[in-house]
């Protein structure tokens, strides 16, 4: 298998992202246009960001289910703004079993609609309540441009949906999921987010207010990396789910729904790969160490491999470590593959090695200049050291790089210089007007990515239309 080179990020980011993942092993485009084959490399990164969040949200005292893939067409058209937001993305289900079908049915979208049908048979009481369910699940949503991972026509996500008694519990659900998704992306994914909350003019179609993480990727473009929604009682009203109250009298139902999906994993990708290919945070990463034992003959294969293999008995339960004993590849081979693929940590083994009872490690996030050679004694805690370095410098990395490239701007002509060649975020004020919002997207395609809860009040001129602005909010361009 021959390695192909990998377009540089400064000659063609979109090309240096389709590279990586490509040649990654990460995804691969199927012949359904519009939709992507993950693959094992890609699947398994997915399968480690599950597990982090379905804990996160066990602990916070959710459970998981599973919901149907087809939603009646009607359903939808009960919450009108909610199909109207999605009528455009829908695939539609007309024949079925050879036959016309007497309702079509919708592929889901999001199902908001067929889990708030059901919630109509499961809630009757203040004792009902509060219903806090997660699925895990696929959705179709018909997408006109296509990139791997980042948008596709079929893509996999968590969607919660909740039911509560009162507003105010909505609203902590609310803000207590999207405290999740920014410990998840910050701790885990090692990717700094803006918290905040969508304009109305960007809000989730249906919802009285949407709450989002933003990323900034590697190109200085923004990244949507989780939503948090408070539905109200908007979805209770189309489908009558109300409960008896503590008083005896009866009450709507308050909603909330909130998802992410696998496009974290292009967030990923963009936020810490280099001219390399990736660059994996070890939390995440499918193998965290990789072992390469290095050997010319039948003798120095079996000392070699038998030190690997007690190596290896002792990182097992603590670290994810892969062997690459493949014959048919040479040392330097095996090198650029697994820098390509981003594992944090490669720890090259010969006989000289194991005579001095030590290893050469290369750590993913450096230079291949600063290999380091460690003692083999007791190198669990040496390893679990490095992962954990490596852990909090891409974060920092990533953290240093979104400081850079963010800016202020006073001026539309300043705002719009920034934009052309800068990029990034550019903290601007902005009057409140979704007519100046919608503007500034027309003529320069940047939006509003969130107003962000930890922003301080400041009074200036809206960078538009001039008139008075309480504060200033992040415009970016956006995937």
């Amino acid at each position: 298998m021959a390695q192909q080179k990998i377009t540089k990020q400064s000659d063609d980011f979109s090309q240096w992202y389709i590279d990586t993942v490509l040649q990654a092993g990460m995804a691969d485009y199927a012949p359904v246009k519009g939709c992507m084959v993950i693959k094992p490399y890609g699947y398994a990164v997915w399968e480690h960001m599950q597990q982090a969040l379905d804990g996160m949200f066990k602990a916070t005292g959710h459970v998981n289910a599973y919901f149907p893939l087809f939603i009646p067409e009607s359903f939808l058209k009960k919450e009108a703004e909610h199909v109207e937001g999605f009528a455009p993305e829908c695939a539609v289900v007309t024949h079925g079993g050879g036959k016309p079908l007497e309702e079509p049915y919708v592929v889901r979208p999001t199902s908001e609609t067929v889990i708030w049908s059901m919630y109509a048979k499961w809630i009757d009481s203040h004792r009902d309540l509060p219903i806090l369910i997660n699925q895990w699940a696929n959705v179709v949503r018909w997408e006109m441009r296509t990139r791997l991972f980042l948008r596709t026509t079929e893509f996999l996500w968590q969607e919660g949906h909740t039911a509560h008694a009162t507003e105010q519990e909505a609203a902590e659900e609310v803000a207590k999921i999207l405290d999740i998704y920014a410990d998840f992306a910050e701790n885990y994914a090692a990717v700094p987010v803006l918290k905040g909350r969508k304009t109305d003019k960007e809000k989730f179609a249906g919802a009285l207010y949407t709450t989002c993480v933003e990323a900034l990727m590697k190109d200085k473009r923004a990244l949507q990396w989780g939503t948090s929604h408070h539905l109200g009682q908007n979805f209770a009203k189309a489908f009558n789910v109300t409960f008896q109250t503590e008083s005896g009298g009866r009450d709507l139902v308050w909603a909330t729904s909130w998802g992410v999906s696998t496009r974290m994993i292009g967030g990923l990708i963009m936020v810490h790969g280099d001219d390399k290919g990736l660059r994996l945070p070890p939390k995440l990463a499918p193998h965290q160490v990789v072992i390469v034992p290095i050997y010319y003959s039948d003798e120095e294969r079996q000392t070699v491999l038998q030190k690997v293999d007690a190596l290896t008995a002792e990182l097992k339960g603590d670290v994810r470590v892969k062997v690459d004993d493949r014959a048919n590849y040479k040392p330097g081979w095996k090198f650029n593959e697994w820098e390509m693929k981003g594992v944090p940590l490669r720890l090259e083994i010969g006989p000289r090695d194991v005579a001095e009872n030590q290893a050469v490690v290369a750590r993913r996030d450096k230079g291949p200049k600063e290999k380091q050679t460690i003692s083999l004694n007791g190198i669990k805690p040496t390893i679990l050291d490095l992962l954990a370095d490596i852990q909090r410098g891409l974060y920092e990395d990533a953290l240093k790089f979104r400081e850079e490239n963010t800016f202020q701007a006073n001026g539309y002509d300043e705002f719009k210089e920034i934009l052309d060649n800068k990029l990034g975020f550019i903290y601007a004020h902005w009057c409140g007007n979704r007519a100046c919002e919608q503007a500034v997207q027309d003529e320069t395609k940047a939006t509003i990515r969130c107003i962000p809860f930890n922003q301080p009040e400041e009074a200036g001129q809206c960078v538009y239309c001039g008139k008075p602005s309480e504060m200033r909010v992040p415009f970016a361009k956006a995937y």
